[in-house]
């Protein structure tokens, strides 16, 4: 008797989730609900009657991302992995549907937003993240080396073209970097996984060199002072945001350049508002928990034995973690600026409701382990 008890405790240990890896998401969340609260009153009061319009809508997305969240989290994973799959086709599509004029809305001269009655709803690229990761970790499983290059390659290219069509430079190069890592952990041949970093560099060097204005972030990333009023605008006004918050910032709520210096202040750019509220010591513990959140998705994808699952925490956690330093860095002055948001921080609704779905198939994944 005593011994069928002991098995069962072992049982529900094991079947756990990762209460660590969820502390850390909710901790990044609130950090970004208390951020949000702080940049965005002067732009709310600008475009609208209210203070807090657009933290009651990313409190809306977040309400959302929630229960589909908690969903996915509680839902058998092999249904998870199928209908990840399906919705994958699906979120793919509609990367194709905002071409139709219908359909699609045009934002700062890309057109990325699936649109009903007048309003942008859905950015598919968003979704397109998860789904892709949980699909390509299901197919590089499934087949051995050497028949998965091809099918797997002409995933890929779709992908790429579809974010190519929309000017998401960005996107492409974290989520199909984040296919890389997949198909790299899943054990592919060195000749392949070369093949695919060739051609993925020749690839985005053309796609740079194709639209002027990204030869001119280049040029403006080696000369900073360079056209000042014009494309070097926004990233100049990001290192006067971030040099002003010097060590200890200059505190919560009192950030200068979110009064219209600073342009997208609550998305892209909400990292140069942390920076000046929060100073050096606020990016380090912030950088610490983005750190920590991919090291215990890294450890996740270690510990459990399931060969899609282990490829989709690979997936999931590269995916953040690049997106993360590649916000950061375009902040600071590292990289040209990338127009991608930071998760778990930036104001947006749909990359929101994405890591919330992300977030609750890890931790779905984290009770096999």
């Amino acid at each position: 008797m005593k011994k069928i008890i002991e098995r069962k405790k072992i049982v529900e240990i094991k079947h756990q989730p990762d209460f660590i890896l969820l502390g850390t998401f909710v901790l990044l969340i609130l950090i970004g609900i208390l951020v949000l609260a702080t940049a965005s009153t002067p732009y709310s009061l600008r475009m609208t009657d209210s203070p807090n319009y657009f933290l009651f809508k990313q409190l809306a997305a977040i309400f959302i991302g929630s229960i589909l969240g908690f969903i996915v989290y509680k839902i058998p994973l092999e249904t998870v992995k199928k209908y990840g799959s399906w919705a994958f086709f699906g979120a793919l599509a509609l990367m194709f549907l905002v071409f139709f004029p219908v359909f699609g809305n045009e934002v700062n001269g890309a057109t990325r937003w699936i649109k009903i009655g007048g309003l942008s709803i859905l950015q598919p690229a968003e979704l397109l993240k998860i789904t892709a990761i949980i699909y390509l970790a299901n197919l590089v499983s499934k087949l051995n080396k050497k028949k998965s290059f091809w099918p797997f390659a002409g995933i890929v290219g779709t992908i790429a073209l579809s974010l190519l069509l929309q000017k998401d430079l960005s996107t492409l190069i974290i989520l199909c970097s984040a296919a890389g890592v997949i198909y790299f952990c899943g054990n592919a041949s060195l000749k392949n996984i070369f093949l695919l970093f060739a051609a993925g560099v020749i690839a985005v060097g053309a796609f740079i060199m194709i639209e002027p204005y990204r030869v001119q972030r280049i040029q403006n990333l080696f000369n900073s002072s360079r056209d000042l009023l014009g494309a070097g605008y926004h990233p100049q006004q990001a290192l006067i945001s971030i040099g002003s918050g010097q060590m200890f910032g200059s505190g919560l709520g009192l950030s200068v350049q979110k009064f219209g210096f600073l342009p997208e202040s609550i998305t892209d750019s909400i990292f140069a508002i942390f920076a000046e509220e929060t100073g050096f010591i606020g990016c380090i513990l912030l950088l610490g928990l983005f750190m920590f959140f991919a090291f215990r998705v890294f450890s996740l994808g270690k510990k459990v034995n399931d060969a899609p699952c282990k490829l989709i925490s690979y997936g999931i956690g590269f995916w953040i973690i690049a997106q993360t330093l590649v916000n950061m860095a375009s902040m600071t002055g590292m990289i040209p600026v990338s127009g991608v948001p930071m998760p778990f921080i930036s104001y947006g609704g749909s990359h929101i409701i994405s890591e919330f779905i992300a977030v609750g198939v890890l931790l779905n994944i984290s009770k096999k382990a």
